[in-house]
């Protein structure tokens, strides 16, 4: 099953433990930022493809380090299989689910969701550039379409944090700026 979930013990206990590195938090604020300034300008093109890079180039380092990087980074820690991300949801429908030290099985499959998607998005933003593929209709509704599944994952993103924070008492948001979470 994706993820290590947090022993009994280990939420009652004291203190604090790190959970994300410095690189996995600078790669979420950073995404964060690009995607959200190409989403708000188009105009001046050159910056909405700059942050479009920036976007491309921090998920290229952060697929590397989802085989290579610190324990709670890696995908083998928190992406689901679908039988597990299933369960959790159920399990989390019924107010019944574990709490996880990283990303739980549906919070593991939104950086799934999201990665692909600025992926995509990526990929039709360069597409659009080449001659072959300049003014061509399906990769601009592609390109646009992409960009909507990512408002809508992100609105999903915001709301988990916020119903996972509630949930399991805790600030998610500063744990993702601070790196640590509640033993």
């Amino acid at each position: 099953m994706a993820g290590s979930p947090a022993r009994p013990d280990d939420a009652a206990g004291a203190g604090e433990v790190q959970v994300w590195d410095p690189l996995v938090r600078v790669f979420h604020w950073t995404l964060a930022a690009a995607f959200l300034g190409a989403q708000l300008w188009e105009d001046p093109r050159a910056l909405h493809e700059t942050l479009g890079w920036i976007a491309a180039g921090a998920v290229a380092i952060r697929l590397v380090w989802g085989f290579v990087g610190s324990p709670h980074a890696r995908f083998a820690d928190f992406i689901p299989t679908p039988r597990g991300f299933v369960a959790y949801v159920r399990d989390a429908a019924a107010g019944r689910e574990r709490r996880y030290l990283g990303h739980n099985p549906a919070g593991g499959a939104m950086v799934a969701a999201l990665l692909a998607t600025v992926l995509g998005l990526a990929a039709t933003g360069w597409m659009m550039g080449l001659d072959a593929f300049w003014g061509v209709s399906w990769v601009e509704e592609l390109h646009e379409g992409l960009a909507q599944l990512g408002l809508l994952l992100v609105a999903l993103h915001l709301t988990g944090v916020v119903w996972e924070s509630r949930r399991h008492g805790e600030n998610l948001v500063a744990a993702m700026i601070t790196g640590r979470k509640r033993r």
